[in-house]
This record gives structure tokens, sequence and C-alpha cells, in this order.
């Protein structure tokens, strides 16, 4: 930051004292709302094309200022501007510099607006444009799902309950289920767009302006769908960053529960599937490993979304209507929730589409464990065998096959038999995992043509988006 610009405070005229110099950078937000430059920009050409509009600002005046505001966009864009600790914030800061550049002009675009409305207005639209950057990461992972399953619709493997093996499944199944997890999350971050999407600008400190204002003009010129319907909640609310920090924790979570499947898998007690290269990465000490380390660091980084969520619901809870500088504290857990999810949506997109599947390696797991057994019950009820006393037949036959060794369907039909006489040869065609997995052909079922159907219905589904 650069060092204080003599005799540019914008307020200080109430003040015999100048502010503490610790006190002004305790107190100063352009180390992290400089970020919000470019939002800050857009409000204001839309201000001043509506002051214009009204008769408030001559055209000459706005002609100034937009064309200084265009050259002040180009300068942030290149990162040329030199932020200034004295001048607290974002909105002082860029000012300042228009005036510089400008002149008078400059002073005269601050008229029928407070920095209470214009920060409400930037982190909106801030948080709506990085939406826009969530939902398209989102959807190229979800598209990722949808091509390995579709790839990968007859592998088989075990489904878990408890991390013990339960029944099997496919992969191509397991993989929709994560695909299910997104398709929410991408629902709820367009419902969070959708909620956010109304223009604080106009309602200038809290009570509206004396001006002859038009906010349904600059709310239309910021692409918003109407401007906030009470100036008290305009400045004050941050529903949608606390929305925002919901939805990003809750598919961090999701992601997290994806990475610790992907880091359990590629252990060498499972070796279920392969990770690229580019994914992992060595020992320093150990030559043989490959650590998944991109599903770990994301599983690592939904601590960080769930904290800032806790942080921005704890900022507002004691807060009196209306603006408090209470609410600068909004924009760093806001903006490390929004880069935290979009990164580790960009890195599950590229990483998800190439996972192999060991498919060898996942038949002989489900093979263990008896993941056949409810089948066994199941085809034992279709005989006319209550629930009850099938679950203790097959508790018996599993009892059997464990003291021998052996899965299921390598019980002799004898043997079965000798356990209870409904049981027929033809049991065997529940009792092999492919006639598991086919039995269940129904709408959500596992059975590969489901999962075929079902990715389709995802394409759909997600281009709808």
């Amino acid at each position: 930051m650069a060092d204080t610009p003599s005799g540019t405070s914008m307020w200080g005229g109430r003040f015999a004292d100048s502010t503490d110099e610790f006190v002004q950078q305790f107190t100063a937000s352009i180390p992290f709302d400089h970020r919000l430059a470019q939002q800050d920009i857009r409000g204001s050409i839309a201000h001043a094309t509506m002051l214009a509009e009204v008769g408030v600002l001559s055209e000459s005046d706005k002609d100034a200022i937009l064309e200084g505001l265009a050259r002040l966009a180009a300068k942030v864009e290149q990162n040329d501007i030199q932020w200034s600790v004295a001048l607290e914030d974002v909105h002082m800061n860029l000012e300042y510099q228009l005036t510089q550049d400008i002149g008078d002009a400059g002073k005269r675009l601050h008229t029928a607006r407070s920095r209470n409305d214009q920060v409400a207005t930037d982190v909106r639209l801030w948080t709506r444009d990085h939406i826009d950057l969530a939902l398209s990461e989102i959807k190229r992972l979800m598209q990722g799902c949808i091509e390995l399953a579709e790839q990968h619709a007859d592998v088989i493997m075990p489904g878990f309950t408890h991390l013990q093996t339960a029944q099997p499944v496919t992969f191509g199944h397991h993989v929709l289920a994560w695909f299910e997890m997104l398709y929410r999350d991408a629902t709820r971050l367009q419902d969070c767009r959708r909620r956010l999407n109304q223009s604080p600008l106009g309602a200038a400190a809290l009570a509206g302006s004396p001006y002859p204002i038009n906010r349904h003009r600059t709310a239309e010129l910021l692409g918003f769908d109407a401007p906030c319907a009470n100036s008290l909640d305009a400045v004050s609310d941050r529903d949608f960053a606390i929305e925002f920090c919901s939805v990003a924790a809750t598919c961090m979570v999701h992601l997290s529960r994806m990475s610790e499947e992907l880091v359990i898998w590629t252990s060498a007690q499972f070796g279920f599937v392969n990770l690229p290269d580019r994914f992992c990465t060595g020992s320093s000490i150990m030559p043989q490993k490959k650590n998944p380390d991109v599903p770990e660091l994301v599983r690592g980084k939904s601590g960080r979304a769930l904290g800032n969520l806790n942080a921005m619901l704890m900022l507002m809870k004691s807060q009196p209507l209306a603006y408090n500088k209470d609410n600068q504290e909004d924009k760093e857990p806001l903006f490390d929730s929004v880069e935290t999810l979009i990164n580790s949506l960009r890195a599950f997109a590229d990483m998800v589409p190439h996972i192999t599947p060991n498919a060898d390696q996942m038949r002989a797991a489900a093979m263990k464990g008896y993941a056949t057994a409810t089948d066994l019950a199941d085809y034992l009820v279709r005989t006319g065998l209550p629930f009850r006393e099938a679950h203790e037949v097959v508790g018996n036959a599993v009892a059997i096959a464990v003291k021998e060794g052996v899965d299921l369907s390598e019980l002799s039909i004898e043997t079965l038999q000798s356990i209870h006489s409904a049981i027929q040869p033809d049991v065997y065609d529940v009792l092999s995992l492919e006639g598991s997995v086919n039995s269940r052909d129904h709408f959500g079922g596992t059975a590969p043509n489901q999962v075929r159907q079902a990715a389709e219905a995802a394409k759909q589904r997600a281009a709808a988006l």
C-alpha cells in the first residue's frame, strides 16, 4: 500500500484531531477490499449515468466522469493503482484517483449516494460475478462425473455402510451419487444468485436520498432484477453473503466426502482407483509413495469454508440496523470462501474425468464381505418366507461360508438346501455380483442399464441449469 496522501481526507471536517496512525491502519479496509475496484467502477458508471438522466449531473460532468472511470478501469486491470491506507477503502481511493484525473467533476460523483449503499452494491456485484464462475466450474465437474459414470457403468464394486461391505454396486452408480450432490449445490448457487440480485444503490446512508434519483434505472444498468425495497435493509443486509458462505460450506463438505473416498480408494489397501500423476505428489524420503494431495488438500480446505460461514453468522447476529463498522468484516470470510470453492471445484473438474478404476481390484473386494447376503434373503422372501426368518437363514449361511472361507456364491447347492429347503439351483442367479446389480433395474437403482439412463438424464438436467 502507498504512503498516506496529504490533505486527502474526505470526511474530516467534523474532527479537530487527525486519526491516530495505528487506528488508521487498523480500521482501513483497502488491504482487502481493493479487489472490489472493477465492481465499484461499474456502480459509479451506472450512478453517474442515472444522475445525468434525472438532471442532477450535467452532461459535461457525466462525460468527464465516464471517460475518467474508463481510464481508471484500465489502470485497475493493469494493476497500475497505488492504494492508500489513508483513504481507507476502495471507494475513497478510486474517487481520489478520479478527481486527480478530471478535477471537480470527480467530486460530484458521490452526490445522492453513500459508502454504505456503495459497498453493499459492490459486494453484491462481486459475489454475483463469482457465483457465475463457481457455476461454470461446478458444471464442468458435473460433466466429468457423467463421463466417468458412462465409461464405467458395468464396473462392479462393493457398496459400503459403516465402511463395511454392504451390497454390490456399480462404479458408475457411485459416481452419479457425486453428481447428485453437486447438482443440488449448483441449484443452491442459482438460488443464492437470484436472491442477491437486487440493487442497494440509492439507499444512500440509510434513509434514501433527497435528490430525484431513479433507483430502477441504476438497477437496470447493473443487471439487477430490481432495487432493494427498503433503504435500511439495503445498506445493512448481508444475507446474500451468509447464504453464499452456506452454499460454499455445503459444497465443500460434498467435495470433502468425495476426497475422503478417493484417498481411501487410492491406498494400497484398497487400490480401487488411480489418479493421474499430475494431481499427486511423492515423498521426500519414501520413493514408492504416490500421495493424493489434491483430494487431501480439498478435504482440509473444507474446514475454511465451514469456519467462514460461522464467522459470517457471528458477525451479523447482534447488529442493530442499519450499517455498522462491523460489516467491514464481511469481506475477508466471503472472499476466502469464494476463492476456496472455485479453486477446489476447478481442481476436481480437471481431475475427475481422468480417474481410472481398477475393475479387477474392485470386483475382488466385492467378493469379500458377503455382499450378496441381502440378495439371498430377498430370494427366500420371494418363496414365501417372512423377511425376519429369511434374515436368520442367511445369517446361518454366512456363518458356514465364513467357516469354510468361501463366498456365498461358492457354497454348494446341497449346503444351501441343508440350510433351507426352499433354496433351488436358480439361487446362483442372485448370488453372483452381476445378478445382484442387474436385479436393481429400476429408477435410481445400480443396474448398468439404469446407470446409462441416469447419465443421459443427468446430461439434460445439467444442460438446463
